[in-house]
């Protein structure tokens, strides 16, 4: 019988509401929201494939794996980066002037875009892997920004905006290249800069041609 009690009384005891304290719940509730709101902002960042590989080759630089006795510094592999995500977004863009536009100077200039860029990321891609460099497989964020917003222009319109992205592209990718000069380590590195640079001046050159025309 006092058994029965004793158990009847803990079933009391778990049907009892327990006291609630406003600030602990106020602190619980506030800091999951906080969890929340981190995660949503670290999504994007940690989303953009040029983010990605650097990170990958820091990692290898901390660990001790990238490969110093060729020489790939951070700022080496910093530069194949920013390189290989400027190539990738010029062959897609390419592709859609190809597909898109009506203009046969813009669809020249994207045929040369994709052909050229085509041969200068795969040259890169095979010193980066000789290098144990990480390449991303995809343009960066901004440029694919720059390619989402193309794909629905049309006519005079995509023409006009294409033109005057590539001429941005090139004048930073110039940039790029003329600045790696003084920073980059690697000497198959420097003699891939050194051969392609020529060419990113050239399609600059005839891209400012073209926009001109359109004025």
């Amino acid at each position: 019988m006092i058994r029965k009690i004793k158990h009847s009384h803990s079933h009391l005891a778990y049907l009892l509401p327990l006291p609630i304290n406003p600030m602990k719940t106020f602190l619980s509730i506030f800091g999951l929201l906080t969890i929340f709101a981190t995660v949503g902002c670290k999504g994007p960042t940690n989303s953009d494939s040029k983010n990605v590989a650097d990170s990958a080759n820091q990692a290898k630089t901390d660990s001790g794996t990238l490969k110093v006795a060729s020489s790939a510094s951070e700022d080496d592999s910093k530069f194949a980066v920013s390189a290989t995500s400027g190539g990738l977004a010029e062959v897609e863009l390419g592709h859609l002037a190809e597909q898109i536009s009506k203009d046969p100077r813009v669809k020249e200039f994207g045929s040369m875009m994709v052909a050229d860029h085509s041969k200068a990321n795969n040259e890169l891609a095979a010193l980066a892997k000789s290098k144990n460099i990480t390449l991303p497989p995809v343009p960066g964020e901004d440029e694919q920004k720059i390619k989402k917003d193309l794909t629905v222009k049309s006519g005079k319109d995509f023409d006009i905006t294409y033109i005057s992205e590539m001429v941005k592209d090139h004048e930073k990718d110039v940039k790029l290249f003329v600045d790696a000069r003084s920073t980059v380590k690697d000497p198959d590195l420097l003699m891939y800069i050194d051969k392609t640079l020529p060419v990113l001046k050239r399609h600059l050159q005839h891209v400012k041609g073209i926009e001109k025309q359109f004025k």
